[in-house]
């Protein structure tokens, strides 16, 4: 059996309990002791229930009977489909009154399920090949959650499908009363045992679901048809089973008896040696867990990734360029944080003027309230850094009326920036050129300007300790 069962675990006990038959006509009235394939979650439970799912989320399960069928007639099986007929009770116990996932699926078809996702898909498909002809595969849904993907008409319907989890014929659970005609709804998720039937006629390839409570006889008029050839999506070797998945939420998908036939209709299951449904009763406690906790978890985990990423990426706009011999002039040097802050971003607005060795702008420092000038010079070209560091920091020292304190510097890739007294009055160039709104400078102003001019480079030329060439 393992060999015709590739991806499934197979489970063999025996003969079966209350089920006899042959490989194509079967019939199960509880499942102690079935020779079933089984995986995923799914298992043979001590009452002899089917337990497809067993409240644990996100998971996939398939029961299949073990043997593949000759659904093609003629010699050597390349000939129609042959008509063949099942019925089966089953159970879905949600967790609330309202809510349930997802559902349940009879399929007839493959029987590698290695690739099928579960949620939505019903560990039948995936997101890849749903609705590829390659699938070879007939399914009757029982469907508890709309898939808007697959136009869904509600949470509570029953579907035909062909190689595709969207339904070629799809209608709300239910069935039509005999008598009068009219529509009686059913829940699929009443936790209560419900019974199906699916019969395909082989001649006119008509397809009809019938749908009751349990201990009601098969209604006359199905619930949901469709006429399609089976003969052009089936092919050998042929399996029938159950396939059932859980979402976020977690429900429990039972099967309490199955029969099945070919050429005729399914053998009558015994309702009286059914195993009882367990009775785990809803959740009366909020939906919180199961719908809003993996949400905002989910918004939680974004949001950590979201400030990583901001925090990475503020780094990186603040980061500087540090060496280890610096720390020597380490009470000169300003943080590339405070200076950015201080300009506010190096925004036009700030720009004072643009020099042959780079742009001038006005800082308010964060921390004193200081207005300052700072000048961004590119190092690159310059000679060794660590001496023009040193002769910055050493200029940082001179102290003159008429020269422009150097306050600090900072580096940060290919820039060194400087920081100076902020003069408000502006350059002398202004004065002289530029600005039509200054005053006009007369000879005794001139005169006193070049005599402050020439004590600055008197002072740095040969009054202070160090000559500064320049």
């Amino acid at each position: 059996v393992g060999s015709l069962l590739p991806g499934l675990a197979v489970v063999l006990v025996g003969f079966v309990v209350g089920g006899a038959g042959s490989d194509d006509r079967f019939v199960y009235a509880g499942f102690t002791g079935a020779p079933l394939a089984l995986d995923g979650t799914a298992a043979i439970t001590a009452s002899g229930l089917l337990e497809l799912t067993n409240g644990t989320a996100q998971l996939k399960a398939h029961a299949v009977h073990p043997a593949a069928l000759r659904f093609h007639g003629g010699g050597g099986g390349g000939g129609a489909v042959r008509s063949f007929s099942t019925s089966f009770v089953f159970g879905i116990i949600p967790p609330y009154s309202d809510l349930s996932g997802h559902g349940i699926v009879f399929f007839v078809g493959k029987n590698n399920f290695t690739a099928a996702l579960p949620s939505q898909y019903l560990g039948l498909l995936n997101s890849t090949n749903n609705g590829n002809t390659t699938n070879h595969i007939f399914g009757v849904e029982l469907d508890t959650i709309v898939s808007s993907e697959f136009q869904d008409p509600n949470d509570n319907h029953v579907g035909i499908d062909i190689n595709s989890l969207k339904s070629v014929a799809v209608n709300t659970a239910g069935y039509y009363d005999d008598k009068t005609g009219a529509f009686h709804d059913l829940s699929l998720i009443s936790g209560k045992a419900m019974q199906v039937w699916v019969d395909y006629d082989g001649a006119t390839t008509q397809i009809s679901v019938f749908m009751a409570p349990l201990k009601m006889s098969k209604p006359t008029r199905p619930l949901v048809s469709a006429v399609y050839n089976l003969s052009q999506v089936l092919v050998d070797p042929v399996y029938v089973g159950f396939s059932s998945a859980t979402g976020t939420v977690r429900s429990r998908h039972y099967v309490l008896g199955w029969s099945f036939a070919m050429d005729g209709p399914a053998p009558a299951i015994d309702i009286a040696m059914l195993p009882k449904l367990p009775f785990y009763g809803t959740k009366a406690r909020s939906k919180v867990l199961d719908i809003v906790l993996p949400i905002a978890t989910a918004v939680f985990v974004l949001g950590v990734v979201v400030v990583v990423v901001l925090l990475v990426r503020r780094r990186l706009k603040y980061a500087e360029l540090r060496e280890d011999w610096e720390v020597e002039f380490g009470p000169h040097r300003f943080t590339y944080k405070d200076l950015f802050r201080a300009t506010e971003g190096f925004k036009a607005k700030m720009l004072l003027g643009i020099g042959g060795f780079g742009r001038v702008y006005k800082g308010v420092l964060p921390k004193s309230n200081m207005e300052v000038a700072i000048k961004k010079v590119s190092h690159e070209s310059r000679q060794g850094i660590k001496e023009f560091i040193a002769e910055v920091v050493s200029i940082g020292r001179l102290r003159h009326r008429n020269l422009v304190q150097l306050l600090g510097y900072c580096r940060r890739k290919g820039e060194l920036i400087l920081v100076y007294d902020y003069m408000p009055n502006g350059s002398l160039d202004k004065y002289l050129y530029d600005d039509k709104n200054k005053p006009t400078l007369d000879w005794t102003q001139r005169f006193r300007i070049i005599k402050g001019v020439a004590s600055g480079l008197l002072y740095i030329h040969e009054d202070w300790e160090q000559v500064v060439i320049h």
